[in-house]
């Protein structure tokens, strides 16, 4: 309902800008400030004020003045305060709103667009397990890709597999070269990745501490195995998929537990075997840009603000990552109507170069978006897989998990004497807030934003965290079936609503239905901008707005029928809008806490 009202305002505020022979290029359409009574507002004067040559609290005098609602459905008056022209919906507005989202489960989701999306995420090189550092990434990846289902698009989830890089040729060197009585002690868990880090680790720390003619020696078995991928050799294929697949299987039981999950796992050398890299390399030395420098094939960049040269081809003809990610991306482009990769921010400049180079190709760039984020910092510093130092994410998961549960323990005790909760209760919710605190707390800070983080602060019920909104929606459950143990009905899916909104006379109420009417238009902006944190501030606002009416106003013991039928509709339409929207950030909605 919110998308067709600010459509509505759109065009009768251009009408009369219009019709005052006014520009109608910006209008200035926005959520109204707290303190002001409104559903819309336009700070269009404040543009207009030196055209005009008045000041803007006049200027949007005659703008109201000049507004013609009687053509609207959802319009119900025009007024301005101060500088702002004030749109203010009408009750038809809030009757089409609660029919709109009390019997609907979905909620919120938009129509389909008939446009295919791939989202590309996490992507984290098969070295080892998934530490914190690289946590927003699978958080953040999945949030967007659920955000663009929501807003209609057809979503497909990859994840791009580094098989063929020097990193994974050092992995599979070491675990040939060495045995078991050569690595540090047993795992930290019964998992592959726990387990084949160790040979990585081995083989680094050799690399850098052998005899020179040992390293060098080293070094030659691990430029075959490189060459032989570049070849296209079956068997060194077939002795780095062994490596690669075996870590990867762990790392996908980790991801699971966020949970993310993917509807393909791409293998870079997947674009070696079937020509199209070389294919690559070929148009790049075609173009203008290419030279030949430092023994290596390079683009200049210059002239698109790109001051560092893309090498994409060595002397002895091996390709390099991004010479791989260009034919990787030009196959996205043959199957899906947009891309969207997530990248961490030292993949800035790789991204930019990326960019560059696909439409000197030929591509049309526009159908490509890119998400940058921060990494995830710990207060002791930086983490590396490769020295086997930082905090897995399966250990935050574990720590969040128990730290949940304890807290669950102690807020429900009484409960759990008087046998409410069960103790697969407490478990099921200590790891549906456990897991959501850290996916909130993740997600809901700007991806540019670096984070440090701290487990009190993840892990706050009292805050606007997780725990917060979640307890919204459980709160909505709780009350819903309070209801209909009371034999009043609760509004069903696909059943017509037969309620009246105007019973809804306090302003919790109304206030709260306003929010859930904009929550479509939440999941609209935040897709077109690729900003699922924007969902995260919408479900504390929500929050605010349903504990005010959970104050304010009686559901069950409501002192008539009409009022009650419609408090019922309107906690049936929070709960779908929260639901919905924890979905969207891939947080669970407990139905008690």
């Amino acid at each position: 309902m919110f998308r067709r009202l600010r459509s509505e305002v759109e065009a009768a505020l251009g009408d009369a800008l219009a019709d005052l022979g006014l520009p109608t290029d910006d209008l200035g359409i926005e959520r109204p400030p707290d303190e002001m009574d409104a559903t819309l507002a336009s700070s269009v004067a404040f543009r207009l004020a030196g055209e005009v040559g008045d000041a803007p609290p006049n200027v949007a005098a005659a703008v109201a003045s000049a507004v013609d609602i009687a053509a609207y459905d959802y319009l119900a008056s025009v007024d301005t305060a101060g500088p702002y022209v004030n749109f203010h919906a009408n009750e038809r507005y809030l009757v089409d709103t609660l029919d709109a989202a009390a019997g609907d489960a979905a909620y919120g989701a938009l129509p389909d667009r008939d446009t295919s999306v791939v989202v590309e995420h996490t992507s984290a090189n098969p070295t080892g397990p998934v530490h914190v550092g690289r946590a927003r990434n699978p958080i953040v990846g999945d949030a967007v890709a659920n955000l663009l289902a929501y807003a209609g698009y057809d979503v497909d989830r990859h994840y791009y597999v580094n098989d063929a890089g020097r990193q994974m040729a050092v992995f599979t060197w070491a675990y040939e070269r060495f045995d078991e009585s050569d690595l540090d002690a047993a795992p930290a868990r019964d998992r592959a990745e726990y387990d084949l880090v160790r040979y990585y680790r081995k083989g680094n720390a050799y690399l850098e501490n052998a005899d020179p003619d040992d390293v060098e020696a080293a070094e030659a078995e691990i430029q075959s195995i490189l060459q032989g991928l570049e070849e296209g050799d079956e068997a060194t294929y077939e002795r780095v998929g062994e490596v690669v697949n075996t870590v990867l299987g762990g790392m996908k039981e980790c991801l699971a537990r966020l949970p993310a999950e993917f509807d393909e796992f791409v293998k870079e050398t997947r674009f070696m075997r079937d020509g199209s890299t070389d294919e690559i390399a070929t148009r790049l030395k075609e173009t203008d840009h290419a030279v030949y420098e430092e023994d290596a094939w390079q683009l200049e960049l210059d002239d698109r603000g790109i001051e560092k040269n893309l090498v994409f081809l060595r002397s002895d003809g091996t390709s390099l990552y991004t010479t791989r990610d260009l034919a990787h991306h030009e196959w996205k482009f043959a199957n899906y109507d947009r891309a969207v990769t997530v990248l961490g921010e030292d993949h800035k400049l790789q991204a930019d170069q990326l960019d560059a180079a696909l439409e000197l190709l030929g591509n049309d760039t526009d159908r490509l978006g890119h998400v940058i984020y921060s990494y995830v910092n710990l207060p002791e510093g930086k983490m590396s897989t490769r020295r086997g130092t930082g905090v897995m994410l399966d250990d935050l998961l574990d720590e969040a998990i128990d730290r949940a549960r304890e807290a669950v323990e102690t807020r429900m005790d009484d409960r759990i004497r008087d046998d409410d909760l069960t103790d697969e209760d407490v478990e099921r919710i200590a790891h549906q807030v456990g897991i959501g605190a850290v996916r909130y707390d993740i997600v809901s800070k700007q991806p540019a934003k670096a984070i440090t983080f701290e487990w009190d602060d993840a892990l706050d019920f009292e805050g606007q965290s997780a725990p917060f909104v979640q307890y919204v929606h459980a709160r909505c459950c709780g009350i819903l079936d309070e209801a209909a143990a009371a034999g009043i009905d609760v509004p069903k899916p696909g059943d017509p609503l037969d309620v009246d909104p105007a019973a809804l006379e306090t302003d919790e109420a109304r206030d709260l239905l306003h929010e859930v009417a904009r929550f479509p238009a939440a999941i609209e902006s935040a897709a077109d901008d690729l900003e699922p944190h924007t969902i995260a501030t919408f479900t504390r606002e929500f929050a605010d707005a349903y504990n005010a009416f959970y104050r304010e106003c009686p559901v069950v013991t409501a002192e008539d029928d009409d009022l009650r039928a419609a408090r019922v509709a309107l906690v049936a339409a929070a709960k779908h809008t929260m639901a919905n929207a924890l979905d969207v950030l891939g947080v669970e909605a407990p139905e008690s806490m």
